[in-house]
């Protein structure tokens, strides 16, 4: 019964994948893109997260880790050359 629920819950993760991918390309704005690319990343975290849960193992956390901390800092840096037109200042 676990697995069913954990092979649903895969299929669904895949479907939201799907969808943000849709609003990465052909989003009306930046902004729009933006936020399709963080969810996408947050998604992509938890599809990994799931996928251990599958196989009873710790073996994919650092990757979980990193994609996680690159999807925080590229969000970051995106909205600061959005709103600034410039991600380091010239102080």
């Amino acid at each position: 019964m676990f697995t069913i629920i954990v092979y649903t819950v895969l299929i669904v993760i895949m479907i939201s994948l799907l969808i943000f991918l849709i609003r990465i390309l052909i989003g009306p704005t930046v902004s729009d893109r933006i936020v399709g690319l963080d969810a996408f990343g947050v998604t992509l975290v938890g599809f990994i997260g799931i996928i251990m849960i599958l196989q009873d193992t710790i073996a994919y956390s650092e990757v979980a880790l990193v994609l996680s901390i690159l999807s925080f800092v590229g969000t970051v840096a995106m909205s600061k050359f959005i709103e600034r037109g410039a991600v380091f200042d010239d102080d």
